[in-house]
């Protein structure tokens, strides 16, 4: 279902760095808007600027990069949901007054959610929580989003207020919802303050996003919101972003560790045009410019090209699992998220479902990377966590129809022999 079978191993992690990139830092371009003469993106429609020729033989510089980041203290490997409650809840479905199979994703839900409890039957989830995360990129300010930079606090506070999408559909599935400002540059009204780390980040296709205090503050920041969470009762969890511009380093750490192209992770997002769509394709390419001594760090590469928020929700994902609390994921920004997390704490992913396929393309390669299959296709495109959200009645509802639907023994509800019935009536 959303999580793979326990049984299965931990995807290989990506070799080779992406697409062809000089090591050098580049000078950003006077109008990101206007093609370079030199050439495109490798892969990209002709009109995005910017091909790269890496030097080579003599002439090649060494790829070198700062230090690592001092790693804070990260969780170990993290356990996979109990695997013999697993077995059976499977039995379980098998014993009740229905088909084979019956149940379909439903069935299939319940027996991942059984497994993550460890128990059998599941109890129904009863408090499932929303976190959504304020926060401020400095890459937005490069036009990569159809809506201004300052419309960060503006989400934040309507969240608050309970006027989001997200907010909307967590009071129609009963789960509380919190807002946390974790990287504004400015105060929002109504929306909690104290677990800020910075005041906005860097521009990623230019400079690192964060400084190494900031980025191992971020990573603590998102596990203790988690501890905070669960330690008030949480039984299901639904983390989000609300940043403007978040799937611009999203796309880039996806690319980063799966290897993709630019072309291959740039999404239109928040609904931006063609011009947009190049200045994000161009800062996509720059970042993963910089990116590349990092990519066998995860936590440097999250404070190079990827932002509070994310690094938030990689510390917040990984804690999660930890304490085995299951989570939904929705949107590439949080999925990129996960790519981070399960890179720092391996079997977290055996703890998450997938909401839905983003309509971002990166958020295809995350699925493919965490080898988790969505439960839903309905389109959303906030990624402000709506879809996850959309997930939770159908939570509850495959537990009540694991704990409540008769066996086929207590019923009698059991396929007879049609062969041997239709020979009786001749």
């Amino acid at each position: 279902m959303g999580a793979p079978d326990p049984a299965a191993g931990a995807p290989a992690p990506a070799a080779g760095a992406p697409g062809a990139t000089a090591p050098d830092a580049p000078t950003a371009p006077a109008d990101p808007g206007v093609a370079d003469p030199d050439g495109d993106v490798a892969g990209t429609p002709a009109g995005v600027p910017g091909a790269v020729t890496p030097p080579t033989g003599s002439s090649a510089a060494p790829v070198t990069g700062p230090e690592p980041v001092e790693r804070p203290s990260a969780p170990a490997a993290v356990g996979r949901p109990d695997l013999r409650t697993r077995r059976a809840a499977v039995a379980l479905v098998d014993g009740l007054a229905l088909p084979p199979g019956g149940l379909g994703r439903l069935g299939e839900l319940g027996v991942w959610l059984a497994a993550c409890q460890g128990e059998c039957p599941p109890r129904p989830p009863v408090n499932a929580r929303v976190l959504l995360l304020a926060a401020d990129h400095g890459v937005a300010a490069d036009g990569v989003s159809a809506y201004p930079p300052e419309v960060s606090a503006a989400r934040a506070e309507a969240a608050a207020a309970g006027r989001l999408p997200v907010t909307v559909a967590a009071r129609a599935a009963g789960a509380a919802v919190r807002t946390v400002d974790v990287g504004l540059t400015r105060d929002a009204d109504g929306v909690e303050s104290g677990h800020r780390v910075a005041r906005g980040t860097g521009r990623i296709d230019r400079e690192d996003a964060l400084t190494d205090d900031d980025a191992a503050a971020a990573w603590r920041t998102g596990r203790q919101l988690a501890d905070e969470e669960i330690d008030a009762g949480a039984d299901v969890l639904v983390p989000a972003t609300l940043a403007v511009g978040a799937t611009t380093p999203a796309a880039t750490l996806v690319a980063a560790l799966t290897g993709a192209e630019p072309v291959a992770v740039v999404g239109r997002a928040s609904g931006i045009d063609d011009r947009a769509w190049m200045r994000k394709a161009v800062a996509i390419r720059d970042g993963l410019r910089r990116a590349r001594p990092h990519l066998r760090d995860p936590l440097a590469l999250l404070r190079t090209v990827g932002g509070t928020d994310l690094i938030v929700l990689a510390g917040f994902l990984a804690r999660a699992a930890e304490r085995k609390v299951p989570t939904v994921l929705d949107g590439v920004a949080v999925g990129a998220a996960a790519l981070m997390a399960e890179e720092l704490a391996p079997g977290a992913k055996q703890w998450w479902l997938a909401a839905q396929p983003s309509t971002e393309p990166a958020a295809g390669l995350v699925l493919e990377h965490l080898a988790l299959t969505p439960v839903l296709d309905l389109a959303v495109r906030t990624e402000d966590g709506t879809a996850g959200v959309a997930v939770l009645p159908l939570l509850t509802t495959a537990a009540r129809l694991l704990g409540e639907t008769g066996t086929a023994e207590d019923t009698g509800v059991v396929p007879g022999d049609a062969t041997a019935a239709a020979g009786a009536t001749r």
